[in-house]
């Protein structure tokens, strides 16, 4: 079977499932559509606006122009795709087509039927999964300043890329000098322009230390626990690429299979680095593993290939109704928050509002209202110090001082509309809780509410 006829039917098949979410926007692509939002008026990340992911992220909604709905699917199926290309070529270069296909295939159901928030979204996590295969498959075919270029095109997606230069290591470590090269000249022309647009300070203190603080705050008492938990949840839904892999170590010990299980080792770190283990962390471990369970699948006699192969039902029973459910616009409680900010929008937007400040971690408002930030926080973390995985159920501040140094900043702006999703979830972190804000707040009146949101429109404008 030729590569085209497999990907022609694959490409159809992740979109439609996409296609289904049309209408939905996840909060994990609603922060860098809101970047992208103020990026197209002009403004300059970091330096205008607070945000906290690398600049690529920002960049590849702005080249869609900040899309949602069909054009926002359309664009996270090309970026499956481009993932599933690479695992293809990776696989069919260290082994034959045939792998390489199946490399491909389980990629992108994997990539399709996981927790909806996690692959429906191209955030950086998602967005890394391309230059990830890509950088592997340069070190295979020994090109380390290819690969030294795609683990720098990672690292301008996310954080974590430095496990991503690590694994390239594995095949070409003697040339490690021309893997820098290329991280470096993937880097350099980023630094350059940001550098010119004052923007190289606010970067490093948004993306890095800020994600250090980020790293530091586990919101799990027994992370170890949970990640040995959440890990063996992962490995039952994904038990027909474990046991492939398995299988791999079992029948064929070449200096390649040795490179890339000791590829998923440096991938499961990944996964645990800031001790989080959310889904969306495991995309880096399910690069080596799809690439490990094609040649496991190939190793095995057809009759249990095909028994491995219904373990797929597991995931496709479990996570495949839902796309029908939420295509049919059925009410669901994982998309609660979105339809109260979707209602949040509909109501600012029919207010005329010119500019929004959202209080708490809900983007989607942007997304959906298309209104411009009036400050340049996309949302509270900063101005709270309280990491939005926990604010929810927790009040204690990361970063008390920064937090209170942006509120001072904050004062000088005048949002025409304030958007407080958080304090009906958590009263403690509301907006009008925080004293210094007092004087600053009695500039607005509420206006209206939803069922997890209170909007606020500055007094001097309110409408009767």
């Amino acid at each position: 079977m030729t590569a085209a006829r497999v990907f022609l039917p694959l490409s159809l098949g992740v979109l439609a499932f996409r296609l289904c979410h049309w209408r939905v926007v996840w909060v994990e692509e609603a922060y860098p559509i809101a970047a992208a939002l103020e990026m197209l008026q002009g403004h300059i990340p970091y330096r205008d606006f607070w945000f906290d992911k690398p600049p690529l992220s920002p960049v590849f909604y702005w080249l869609i122009g900040a899309a949602t709905g069909w054009k926002l699917r359309l664009a996270g199926t090309l970026v499956v795709l481009a993932a599933c290309w690479f695992a293809y070529l990776l696989a069919r270069r260290l082994w034959t087509e045939a792998e390489g296909l199946f490399a491909a295939c389980l990629l992108a159901f994997f990539l399709t039927f996981d927790i909806a928030s996690a692959v429906m979204a191209a955030a950086p996590d998602l967005l890394m999964a391309a230059p990830h295969l890509a950088a592997v498959l340069f070190c295979v075919r020994r090109q380390p300043l290819l690969a030294g270029l795609c683990a720098g095109a990672a690292l301008l997606l996310n954080p974590k890329a430095p496990f991503v230069a690590a694994a390239c290591l594995l095949w070409q470590w003697r040339a490690a000098h021309w893997l820098l090269a290329g991280i470096a000249a993937a880097h350099v022309p980023v630094i350059a322009w940001l550098g010119l647009n004052s923007a190289l300070q606010p970067y490093w203190d948004q993306v890095w230390q800020w994600g250090m603080v980020y790293a530091e705050n586990s919101p799990f008492d027994s992370p170890m626990l949970v990640g040995l938990e959440r890990t063996a949840n992962w490995a039952g839904f994904h038990a027909t690429i474990v046991v492939a892999a398995a299988v791999v170590l079992w029948k064929e010990r070449t200096p390649d299979t040795r490179r890339l299980f000791l590829w998923a080792v440096i991938a499961l770190a990944a996964v645990a680095a800031g001790w989080r283990f959310f889904p969306r962390y495991y995309f880096y471990l399910l690069a080596p593993a799809v690439i490990l369970a094609a040649r496991g699948l190939m190793l095995l006699s057809p009759r249990v290939r095909l028994l491995l192969l219904a373990l797929l039902l597991i995931p496709l029973i479990r996570f495949g109704p839902r796309y029908a459910l939420v295509a049919a616009g059925q009410p669901w409680n994982d998309l609660a928050l979105y339809e109260d900010s979707r209602q949040a929008a509909e109501i600012v937007a029919r207010r005329g509002a010119r500019s929004l400040l959202v209080w708490g971690y809900r983007p989607e408002v942007y997304a959906v209202s298309r209104v411009p930030t009036g400050t340049p926080f996309l949302d509270s973390q900063p101005l709270t110090g309280v990491i939005a995985d926990r604010h929810l159920t927790s009040s204690v501040p990361s970063a008390p001082v920064l937090a209170a140094r942006n509120r001072n900043r904050l004062v000088a702006y005048e949002p025409h509309f304030i958007v407080d999703g958080l304090g009906p979830l958590n009263p403690s972190l509301a907006i009008t809780a925080y004293r210094d804000l007092d004087a600053w707040m009695r500039r607005y009146r509420k206006v209206a509410r939803t069922s997890y949101t209170v909007i606020y429109e500055m007094e001097s404008r309110a409408r009767p």
